[in-house]
């Protein structure tokens, strides 16, 4: 087997492309990001793609599969890089009792 042959078996070969979608669970701070990936790493639902440019925001390719779990902002070195929006069906108003 030649060396060619052991590289394309040790590095995998995909396709993706973004999905449209009318929820935005995810966004990025591209002034504060630097690119780290941690978030890709931690993503549960695997959303998240690193960026084809190393230092630049992760991609968010699958956004209507989001859990709004929160792992990719709490695992965020640098606070305000990531931003996360619950659906508003999902948010709670909190009604002061009399």
């Amino acid at each position: 087997m030649s060396d060619h042959d052991m590289e394309r078996k040790i590095k995998p070969e995909f396709q993706v492309a973004p999905v449209s979608s009318s929820v935005k669970p995810i966004t990025y701070n591209a002034d504060l990001c630097i690119g780290c990936n941690r978030c890709v790493q931690v993503c549960q639902c695997d959303i998240l793609f690193p960026a084809e440019k190393k230092g630049e925001h992760p991609v968010v390719m699958y956004p209507g599969e989001c859990y709004y779990c929160g792992a990719c902002v709490m695992s965020c070195p640098n606070p305000g890089a990531i931003t996360m929006k619950h659906p508003l069906m999902n948010r709670a108003k909190f009604v002061p009792v009399k």
